[in-house]
Protein backbone atom coordinates (compact mmCIF):
# COMPACT_ATOMS: atom_id res chain seq x y z
CA UNK A 1 0.00 0.00 0.00
CA UNK A 2 0.69 3.80 -0.62
CA UNK A 3 1.84 5.59 2.17
CA UNK A 4 0.58 8.61 2.67
CA UNK A 5 3.87 10.47 2.23
CA UNK A 6 4.46 9.06 -0.91
CA UNK A 7 0.68 10.76 -2.17
CA UNK A 8 2.32 13.45 -1.14
CA UNK A 9 5.74 13.31 -2.77
CA UNK A 10 3.78 12.26 -6.12
CA UNK A 11 1.55 15.37 -6.02
CA UNK A 12 4.45 18.16 -5.10
CA UNK A 13 6.25 16.03 -8.22
CA UNK A 14 3.72 16.54 -10.39
CA UNK A 15 2.92 20.04 -9.33
CA UNK A 16 6.66 21.09 -10.05
CA UNK A 17 7.17 19.11 -13.20
CA UNK A 18 3.61 20.21 -14.73
CA UNK A 19 1.65 22.24 -12.64
CA UNK A 20 -1.77 22.71 -10.62
CA UNK A 21 -4.09 21.21 -13.15
CA UNK A 22 -1.47 17.59 -13.21
CA UNK A 23 -2.37 16.99 -9.64
CA UNK A 24 -5.70 14.99 -10.64
CA UNK A 25 -6.32 11.68 -8.89
CA UNK A 26 -5.97 9.64 -12.14
CA UNK A 27 -2.67 11.49 -12.35
CA UNK A 28 -1.60 10.48 -9.00
CA UNK A 29 -2.92 6.90 -9.55
CA UNK A 30 -1.56 6.04 -12.67
CA UNK A 31 1.96 7.65 -11.34
CA UNK A 32 1.70 5.64 -7.79
CA UNK A 33 0.41 1.99 -10.08
CA UNK A 34 -2.43 2.29 -7.30
CA UNK A 35 -6.24 2.34 -7.13
CA UNK A 36 -8.51 5.18 -6.12
CA UNK A 37 -9.56 3.51 -3.06
CA UNK A 38 -5.86 3.97 -1.55
CA UNK A 39 -6.28 7.93 -2.05
CA UNK A 40 -9.59 7.81 -0.38
CA UNK A 41 -7.82 5.35 2.42
CA UNK A 42 -5.70 8.91 2.96
CA UNK A 43 -7.28 11.83 2.19
CA UNK A 44 -11.29 13.01 1.64
CA UNK A 45 -11.30 13.98 -1.70
CA UNK A 46 -9.31 16.61 -3.70
CA UNK A 47 -10.20 18.81 -0.75
CA UNK A 48 -8.47 16.95 1.45
CA UNK A 49 -5.46 16.37 -0.87
CA UNK A 50 -4.66 19.80 -2.10
CA UNK A 51 -4.78 21.08 2.39
CA UNK A 52 -2.58 17.86 2.88
CA UNK A 53 -0.28 18.70 0.32
CA UNK A 54 -0.04 22.42 1.05
CA UNK A 55 0.58 21.51 4.17
CA UNK A 56 3.45 19.10 3.39
CA UNK A 57 4.84 21.37 1.22
CA UNK A 58 5.09 23.97 4.08
CA UNK A 59 6.63 21.33 6.42
CA UNK A 60 9.13 20.15 4.04
CA UNK A 61 10.47 23.45 2.29
CA UNK A 62 9.86 26.41 4.78
CA UNK A 63 10.28 24.74 8.80
CA UNK A 64 12.76 22.19 7.27
CA UNK A 65 15.66 24.38 7.00
CA UNK A 66 15.05 26.73 9.74
CA UNK A 67 14.67 23.56 11.73
CA UNK A 68 18.00 22.76 10.13
CA UNK A 69 19.70 26.24 10.83
CA UNK A 70 18.51 26.19 14.72
CA UNK A 71 19.87 22.64 14.72
CA UNK A 72 23.15 25.05 16.20
CA UNK A 73 21.27 28.02 18.45
CA UNK A 74 24.56 29.53 19.70
CA UNK A 75 25.55 30.10 16.32
CA UNK A 76 25.98 33.64 15.30
CA UNK A 77 23.22 35.01 13.76
CA UNK A 78 25.68 35.68 10.23
CA UNK A 79 27.01 32.17 10.82
CA UNK A 80 23.01 30.97 10.18
CA UNK A 81 22.70 33.16 7.52
CA UNK A 82 25.46 31.78 5.69
CA UNK A 83 24.07 28.26 6.62
CA UNK A 84 20.61 29.03 5.62
CA UNK A 85 21.57 30.29 2.08
CA UNK A 86 23.80 27.51 1.42
CA UNK A 87 20.76 25.43 2.41
CA UNK A 88 18.50 27.21 -0.26
CA UNK A 89 21.28 27.17 -2.78
CA UNK A 90 21.68 23.50 -2.50
CA UNK A 91 18.80 21.93 -2.59
CA UNK A 92 18.09 21.26 -6.44
CA UNK A 93 14.67 20.70 -6.73
CA UNK A 94 12.67 23.35 -4.85
CA UNK A 95 12.63 26.43 -7.80
CA UNK A 96 9.93 24.47 -10.04
CA UNK A 97 8.32 23.35 -6.68
CA UNK A 98 8.38 27.06 -5.84
CA UNK A 99 7.18 28.62 -9.02
CA UNK A 100 4.54 26.20 -9.39
CA UNK A 101 2.89 27.39 -5.87
CA UNK A 102 3.17 30.74 -6.59
CA UNK A 103 1.31 30.52 -9.86
CA UNK A 104 -1.08 28.14 -8.36
CA UNK A 105 -1.72 30.59 -5.56
CA UNK A 106 -2.72 33.08 -8.16
CA UNK A 107 -5.61 30.74 -8.71
CA UNK A 108 -6.81 29.54 -5.43
CA UNK A 109 -7.39 31.36 -2.12
CA UNK A 110 -6.28 28.47 0.15
CA UNK A 111 -2.98 28.06 -1.21
CA UNK A 112 -2.37 31.71 -1.69
CA UNK A 113 -2.99 31.65 2.36
CA UNK A 114 -0.42 28.90 2.68
CA UNK A 115 2.11 30.74 0.12
CA UNK A 116 1.23 33.69 2.21
CA UNK A 117 1.90 31.68 5.48
CA UNK A 118 5.32 30.22 4.03
CA UNK A 119 6.38 33.85 2.64
CA UNK A 120 5.87 35.30 6.35
CA UNK A 121 7.63 32.34 8.21
CA UNK A 122 10.46 32.45 6.18
CA UNK A 123 10.89 36.43 5.88
CA UNK A 124 10.77 36.44 10.26
CA UNK A 125 12.91 34.41 9.96
CA UNK A 126 15.30 36.15 7.91
CA UNK A 127 14.41 39.32 10.16
CA UNK A 128 15.80 37.45 13.34
CA UNK A 129 18.56 36.55 11.34
CA UNK A 130 19.11 39.75 10.29
CA UNK A 131 18.45 41.93 13.92
CA UNK A 132 21.07 39.93 15.11
CA UNK A 133 23.80 41.19 12.47
CA UNK A 134 26.29 43.79 12.97
CA UNK A 135 25.73 45.87 10.14
CA UNK A 136 24.43 49.50 9.35
CA UNK A 137 21.86 48.63 7.32
CA UNK A 138 17.75 48.06 8.58
CA UNK A 139 17.69 44.47 9.61
CA UNK A 140 13.81 44.21 7.81
CA UNK A 141 14.86 45.74 4.58
CA UNK A 142 17.44 43.89 4.72
CA UNK A 143 16.12 40.44 5.11
CA UNK A 144 13.28 41.27 2.12
CA UNK A 145 15.70 41.53 -0.34
CA UNK A 146 17.46 38.45 0.63
CA UNK A 147 14.26 36.90 0.59
CA UNK A 148 13.40 39.08 -3.03
CA UNK A 149 16.51 37.54 -4.72
CA UNK A 150 15.82 34.54 -4.51
CA UNK A 151 11.98 34.87 -5.32
CA UNK A 152 13.24 37.22 -8.31
CA UNK A 153 15.79 34.48 -9.96
CA UNK A 154 13.36 31.68 -9.52
CA UNK A 155 11.08 34.00 -11.87
CA UNK A 156 13.72 35.33 -14.24
CA UNK A 157 13.81 33.37 -17.67
CA UNK A 158 16.22 31.98 -18.90
CA UNK A 159 17.34 30.63 -15.54
CA UNK A 160 19.89 31.98 -13.17
CA UNK A 161 22.39 29.74 -12.42
CA UNK A 162 23.26 28.26 -9.27
CA UNK A 163 26.53 29.49 -9.24
CA UNK A 164 25.67 32.71 -10.17
CA UNK A 165 22.94 32.89 -7.96
CA UNK A 166 25.16 32.04 -5.37
CA UNK A 167 27.66 34.83 -6.52
CA UNK A 168 25.06 36.92 -6.40
CA UNK A 169 24.34 36.34 -2.82
CA UNK A 170 28.05 36.59 -1.78
CA UNK A 171 28.42 40.01 -2.86
CA UNK A 172 24.78 40.87 -1.56
CA UNK A 173 26.24 39.88 1.90
CA UNK A 174 29.64 41.34 1.11
CA UNK A 175 28.08 44.18 0.46
CA UNK A 176 25.99 44.75 3.74
CA UNK A 177 29.56 43.34 5.25
CA UNK A 178 28.24 40.57 6.85
CA UNK A 179 30.46 38.41 4.42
Amino acid sequence: MVTRTEWLDAGLELLADEGAPAVTIERLTGKLGVTKGSYYHHFKGAAGYRTALLEYFEAQFTTRLIDAVERQPDAEPAAKLQHLLRFVMSDPDSAGLEIAVRAWALQDPEVRAAQERVDRARTAYLKELCHGVKADLDPDRFAQLLYLILIGAEQVLPPIAKDDLRDIYALTLRLASID
